[in-house]
This record gives structure tokens, C-alpha cells and sequence, in this order.
């Protein structure tokens, strides 16, 4: 997969209706300001009835960015996926539209089951995969075992950026939505979240966080983000355009975890001390190379740390 497909690109993933008129504009003139990835969706921001307007505007949307594309400069627009409704509507976009200037597709209600029927369709084009994990399945922690071993071994796996946790969905298995004041993390998708992570990002797979809905509560977008974070998702689905720049700001790595990752991907001790913590290189190096990603993309925040406490590291004595 190259380097623009790379899982740490996609950032705040705006979701767009496909019956949007604005969606070039997003691409190809900057109208929406940071935008790094977007999804134009088919399935749940588009009713039933609205669907031919919306297969309508996609078809005409691509017609805009692929004579676009022709003429160059297609690098440095954002991330772009299609959300079908379904596996149906997947096989008639693959075969109907022309696709050249989408990145992947975003498959709704991933499963194992359905996993065939995707991989039959899209394995002849360039496109990239981000599965969604949005059913009842995503509750037993066995079926998801099974399913991280089925993809880990399947050809698809090469095509996929990253795995999304479709959090309104997953609450709506059963019967809850996000209390209003409280992040997502203390809710029952708190423990969901932890065990994706576990089963999936043991086995090297990214994944991305749920949206907030809550568009106009910052405090309670910002504790989420941290929490995020802390569980190492690479990017959050964004409704609205004023969540982007928060998103990427909390993305930004701190300094401190910029020189100890720096520290432990470049000692020669076994264990040290930095910053008041043990950093142990041979527990800590795949953390390390995940924030200097992470910072390649979105940089480094200056943090109250002095220099002098930030690059000050001691031998981690045996009787610490």
C-alpha cells in the first residue's frame, strides 16, 4: 500500500451525504479547511427515496474529479471513499461508475460472512478497503477473534487502511444512544472499544474512533479524543466540518512523548529513565514508532515540559 493510503493520513474522516452539491468543491478547492479524508456516504445519510438524486450527484461528482485527476495535482487532495448501502450497491458502483479517482471503498456492516463477497468484487480494482465494524457480531469477542485471523490471512488484508468502529450503529444493537454528557468510553461501547483494540491492534491492524454527535459540547469532544488516543486509534469520523481542526489538534504528538519515542528507538540501554518513567525499548518500540508516524503527519505540540526535564534521562537502576 503506498504512502498516501497510509492509516495515519485519514485524521477527522468527514462523512458527506452524497446528495451533497459541495463535495468537489471540499476536494478540489480547499472549502472545507484541513480536510485530510472524506466519505461520501450512501447508506445511512441517504434515505430510501433520496437515492437516485444521490447516485445521480455521485455520477456527476466523478465525472468532475476524474477529468480533475487528468490534469494532474490528485496527490494532494484528501482521502476519498464511497460508504455503499450495501454489497449490491458496491457491485454496481465497481460496475457502473468509473472509480479511478476514489481510494477505497467503505464497506457498512463488515462481517466474515460478507467478506467473500467484497473481496470478489474489489479484488480486480485499485481500491482500498476500510471495513466497518457495526453489527451484532462485534459484541462477542470469539467472533471477532475468528474474524481478525480470517482477514489477517486473507488477501484483502494488504488493501485494508483500517478497521472503523461504527459507534451509533453498535449502541443501536442495543437499544442505547450516547448519554449526552458522558463520552462514549462510559457507555458499554467503553469496554467494546478496549476489546476491539485488543483482538485487532495485537494483530497489527489500525482502527478508527466513533463519531461524536455531540457537535456543539467541545469539553466532552476533547475528553473522548484523549481517550482515543490513549487506545491508539489513528482517526475519528467527523459530521461536521468545525470538529476537523479540534480532531487534528489533539492528534498533534507532545513533545515529550516526541524525544522519549526518539530515546527509544535510538538506545542503546536496555531500560532508562525519562521524564519521571521507566522507558524500556524492547516493550516500548512499537509505541515509540507509532508516535513518530503520528508526528510525521500531524507534528508536535509544545508542552509545559522544560527542556532541560524533557532530555534528561537517568539509568534505570535494578532497585528503582
Amino acid at each position: 500500500m503506498n504512502a498516501r493510503l497510509s492509516p495515519w493520513r485519514l485524521g477527522a474522516t468527514l462523512y458527506m451525504p452524497a446528495l451533497r452539491c459541495d463535495i468537489a468543491d471540499a476536494i478540489l478547492h480547499n472549502k472545507v479547511p484541513g480536510l485530510r479524508s472524506l466519505v461520501i456516504c450512501l447508506e445511512d445519510a441517504v434515505a430510501e427515496a433520496d437515492l437516485p438524486q444521490a447516485l445521480a450527484n455521485l455520477q456527476q461528482l466523478l465525472q468532475t474529479l476524474n477529468a480533475a485527476r487528468t490534469a494532474g495535482g490528485h496527490q494532494h487532495w484528501p482521502l476519498v471513499f464511497i460508504r455503499p448501502r450495501h454489497c449490491v450497491m458496491g457491485r454496481e458502483l465497481i460496475a457502473g461508475f468509473d472509480l479511478s479517482a476514489v481510494d477505497g471503498l467503505v464497506l457498512p456492516k463488515f462481517t466474515r460472512a460478507s467478506l467473500p463477497d467484497w473481496w470478489q468484487m474489489m479484488e480486480p480494482t485499485h481500491l482500498a478497503m476500510m471495513p466497518t465494524l457495526e453489527t451484532e457480531e462485534v459484541f462477542d469477542v470469539q467472533q471477532m477473534r475468528e474474524l481478525a485471523l480470517t482477514v489477517q490471512q486473507h488477501p484483502c488484508r494488504r488493501r485494508i487502511i483500517a478497521l472503523r468502529i461504527g459507534g451509533n450503529d453498535l449502541m443501536n444493537v442495543i437499544a442505547l444512544r450516547r448519554p449526552r454528557h458522558c463520552t462514549l468510553y462510559d457507555s458499554p461501547m467503553g469496554y467494546t472499544i478496549k476489546m476491539l483494540v485488543a483482538v485487532f491492534a495485537a494483530r497489527d491492524f489500525a482502527l478508527t474512533a466513533p463519531v461524536c454527535e455531540h457537535i456543539d459540547d467541545q469539553h466532552i469532544m476533547e475528553q473522548e479524543l484523549a481517550l482515543d488516543i490513549a487506545h491508539g486509534l489513528v482517526g475519528k469520523t467527523a459530521i461536521h466540518p468545525c470538529q476537523i481542526g479540534l480532531i487534528h489538534q489533539k492528534m498533534m504528538v507532545s513533545s515529550g512523548d516526541h524525544a522519549d519515542a526518539l530515546r527509544i528507538l535510538n538506545s542503546a540501554q536496555a531500560v532508562f529513565k525519562s521524564q519521571g518513567a521507566m522507558c524500556e525499548p524492547a516493550t516500548h518500540r512499537r509505541w515509540a514508532a507509532a508516535i513518530l508516524a503520528r508526528a510525521q503527519v500531524y507534528g508536535i505540540a509544545q508542552d509545559k515540559v522544560s527542556l532541560s526535564r524533557r532530555f534528561s534521562a537517568d539509568i534505570w537502576h535494578s532497585n528503582f
